[in-house]
Order: C-alpha cells, then structure tokens, then sequence
C-alpha cells in the first residue's frame, strides 16, 4: 500500500509525521485577556523572542500586529528583530539584550529596533552610531534591581539618561527591569520593585517624561498589579504555559511501527527498560534531535487514542518507543499527541517539563526546526 502524507489541514502535507500545531485563537484569547487583567491604560509587549519560545515567532507576530493586540514585540538579538522587519513587522520591537559587538547598533538603528542600553559606554556608543546615520535612536534603559544579568545601577542608570537627553541623536523611551522571582519570592519581589520605582522617581525628578516603565513578566503582572506600570510584557501567559490561560501549541506524532515482545525483553539503548509482561510496544519518529528530550526516558507519557501510554526505554535522536499494550486500537498510523489534549486525556507542557526535571520555557523552545509549525485559523 503506498504511504500517503501526514495532512492536518487541506493542502498541508508532509511526509514524516511529526508536528507542532499553533492555535492562533488560543493567542488571541490570552494576549485579550492580558490586555483585559491590565486595564486600558497598559501597554501590551508580547515576546516572541526564540522562535516565540518555539511558536514561530513570524507568524506569531504578524497575526498579533494584524488583530492589533500588542503594542510591540520583545526578541533577544538584533538578529530576532531583522527577521521580524523582513517578515513584514512594522509594530515597535524592543531588543532585549545587551547589544555587543556595538557595532550591532548600525544594524539595529537602520532597522528602527528599539535597543537596550546598560552601561554609560553602550550609550555613548548608541549616541556615536546614530550620529554617524543621521537618525534619532529611542532606547531603553535597563535598571538592575536584583537579577544579577545584565543592567546599571541607579546611579549609572541617571549617568545613562544624563548622556542620551544631551546628545540629540538618542533618546530615552523607556526604563526597565526585570524580576528574578515573581512566581516564587513576594518579599524579594517587592525589593525589586521598590528599588525600580525609586529610580523612576529621580529620572522624574531629572525632567524624564513620558517614559514607557515595565517590569512585569507574565508571573507579575499576574500576581502584582503594581508591577504593571505603562507597559507588561507577557511570555508565558501568552503563550499559555501557564495556569488560567489556554495552550497556543500542540505536539504530535503517529506510529510508525509496532510489535509485541516477550515478557522480560529490553528496550532501547543501555537496556534501560525490560519488559514486565508479554508488550505491545509502539515506535513514533520523534527524538532528543527534535527537541523530545532524553530526560524524558521512561517517564513521559504519551497520548494514543484517548489512553495515557507510558515512553519506556531511552528516547534516542530520532525515534521514541512507547508501551500501547493498555491502548485498545492503537496501530500503525494511530495519531500519539506529545503536548495537547485527545478526548479526556491531557498531556501539557508543565507535565512534560515535570517529567524531564525541567520549565515550560525549555521544553517547547528546544523544538527543533526540522518539526514543523502549522498555524491553525482562529
């Protein structure tokens, strides 16, 4: 019989079947009810930086701009914000990142990237670059309160302002900090915050006006409305890997190849797993090389015709075996979902994080390129 291609939507084929779907209305709902939690006076920045932690960070972006529910979009390089600008992406981008070479800024300026600036030298050399350009540059300046990465104390975050405000070639649009703790430590949290609005104060004081403040990630703006300040930006909760918002991705997969071994048999490599009874086990093309870790060696699960079935034996780069002894129906061809929901059954990406000792954050980013996204319509 010959094979026919994986089609999950009318005119979308591939052969290896193996898959991520987006659910763009599941984005939507999430970034509305971000935009809803916050009140009309926040500003939304939603962060599509890694691949929109996996998402497809181009279509992810494009459908945000075109029902307009974001004021910009947060990426960590230079390179991040280029491919957003190529995509088509005209909404303010933010580089999150401490900008090295400097001479990175050139790029970033022609592109109309909003940098981040965290020392006086990276100002004086933001101010050097749009000098040589002929263009005004709006930055942001990073406040460290206490995540210890990168960012100027008080001090050189005033020095920082001082030089931008004289220059008249860059501009301070925006002041920023981020918080280490806002989904664990309330009492650390609420350091950092006080430290930040202690600075915006004084650059209020200095005749700073119209700054765009934000501090609040998806925890924080959560949990503490006075993080919120002009603007929140939102990463987990929008991609909804968080609890009260809906999953945007699914991960799926379909057996390839099944066969029954004997009680007492090994599975995969190092004979990580043997057999406790006669076993169905099934085979699915999906691996560490695809993002699928080897963390995950006998304790994920799977979902295979409405029936949790458990990963036995070590995932290897490119295929992962599982039992289906217990999964009536299940055959080659039967559809295995990896993150998402069949029926009553629900494996999520907190769930599978769990299992590998890891965050949500790893586990979808680490998607390799070679499992392609598919945008569902809303």
């Amino acid at each position: 019989m010959a094979y026919s291609p994986v089609e999950i939507m009318p005119g979308v084929k591939f052969l290896r079947p193996t898959w991520a779907e987006i659910k763009l209305s599941a984005l939507k709902h999430n970034l509305l009810k971000i935009r809803d939690l916050c009140g009309p006076g926040v500003k939304v920045m939603f962060v599509v930086k890694a691949d929109a932690y996996g998402h497809g960070a181009a279509a992810a972006a494009a459908f945000a701009e075109r029902e307009k529910l974001a004021w910009g979009f947060g990426v960590s390089s230079v390179e991040e914000g280029l491919a957003l600008r190529a995509a088509g992406i005209v909404s303010p981008v933010l580089v999150l990142g401490s900008l090295y070479p400097f001479e990175s800024f050139v790029e970033a300026i022609n592109a109309g990237l909003t940098v981040t600036i965290a020392s006086l030298d990276a100002a004086r050399q933001v101010v050097e670059a749009s000098r040589s350009l002929g263009k005004n540059t709006v930055c942001h300046i990073k406040l460290e309160t206490g995540m210890g990465r990168i960012g100027a104390r008080r001090p050189a975050v005033v020095k920082i302002f001082e030089e931008l405000s004289a220059s008249g070639a860059a501009s301070a649009g925006g002041l920023y900090t981020h918080l280490a703790c806002a989904d664990s430590d309330p009492a650390y949290t609420a350091e950092q915050l006080g430290y930040f609005s202690e600075t915006a104060a004084e650059l209020e004081g200095l005749g700073a006006a119209g700054l765009i403040r934000h501090a609040a990630n998806s925890a924080a703006l959560v949990s503490y409305p006075e993080s919120r300040w002009e603007m929140v930006r939102a990463g987990l909760a929008a991609y909804g890997l968080m609890d009260g918002f809906e999953p945007a991705l699914s991960w799926k997969t379909k057996i390839v190849f099944l066969k029954t071994v004997r009680a007492g048999s090994y599975i995969s490599y190092s004979r990580s797993f043997r057999t406790s009874r006669q076993t169905t086990v099934a085979t699915m093309p999906v691996g560490y090389g695809d993002g699928y870790l080897r963390a995950y060696s006998n304790k994920a699960e799977v979902i295979i015709n409405g029936k949790k079935c458990p990963v036995i034996g070590n995932v290897t780069m490119d295929m992962t075996m599982v039992d289906v002894t217990d999964a009536p129906g299940a055959a080659v061809g039967s559809e295995a979902v990896l993150i998402g929901r069949d029926g009553g059954a629900e494996i999520t990406a907190r769930d599978l994080a769990a299992a590998g000792g890891t965050i949500p954050y790893e586990t979808v980013t680490l998607i390799t390129a070679r499992v392609p996204r598919f945008t569902m319509a809303v």
